[in-house]
């Protein structure tokens, strides 16, 4: 079966978190703008379904969707933060689409499907206990807006450096395109002075 049908296919698999963000939760509707548009915001406070199944602190549904394309968003959704929260790349695949493209490619990260995953493995050669918390996630129509927290611990070697155990907290923040079930475009910006002051590589007077 090729990628893009598999992407098309995604609203038909529900993952268990989807079950929470259905039933799980009382819609709280609200108006905003001069529009009127209804905006459904939704806390996941609870905890996660599975040990590696991301945490979503608060997410905002700004607009009405049906129901096949919140589900299949959620689902892409889910599987790319659940890859970054795990290192799976079997995730990332159910994630992203074969045309995938970043718009912020750091130097050195091949672009395409492949970025995200060499991006990982890298990171997670010098922090494999990595996790992220997803502190707010909005979704306007094909756009999702995610921003994030960063744990783990700096035990591996980065570059030339070798890590001492120290905690490495930082934050980054998402703006993901989906179409038909699959993200097809990221544009993202992390906290790097922060972990790189954290990792000991930079300092700053």
């Amino acid at each position: 079966m090729s990628h893009e049908l598999k992407c098309a296919r995604a609203k038909q698999a529900r993952h268990p978190s989807d079950r929470h963000f259905r039933s799980g939760s009382t819609p709280n509707k609200r108006l905003r703008g001069v529009g009127l548009v209804a905006a459904l915001t939704l806390s996941l406070s609870a905890p996660a379904f599975a040990a590696d199944s991301v945490q979503i602190n608060d997410l905002v549904i700004a607009a009405p969707m049906p129901d096949a394309q919140r589900e299949a968003t959620m689902k892409a959704i889910r599987a790319f933060y659940d890859f970054w929260n795990t290192g799976d790349e079997a995730l990332l695949n159910q994630a992203i689409a074969s045309n995938f493209t970043d718009h912020t490619l750091p130097p050195g990260r091949p672009q395409g499907p492949e970025g995200p995953a060499f991006a990982s493995r890298r990171f997670r050669a010098a922090v494999p206990d990595l996790k992220v918390t997803v502190e707010k996630m909005i979704v306007a129509g094909d756009y999702v807006t995610v921003h994030m927290n960063f744990t783990g611990h700096f035990t591996g070697r980065f570059g030339q450096t070798q890590g001492k155990g120290q905690p490495i907290p930082f934050i980054a923040t998402d703006l993901v395109k989906i179409q038909n079930g699959c993200i097809t475009d990221n544009w993202h910006i992390e906290d790097n002075l922060t972990l790189l002051q954290e990792m000991g590589i930079a300092k700053v007077d």
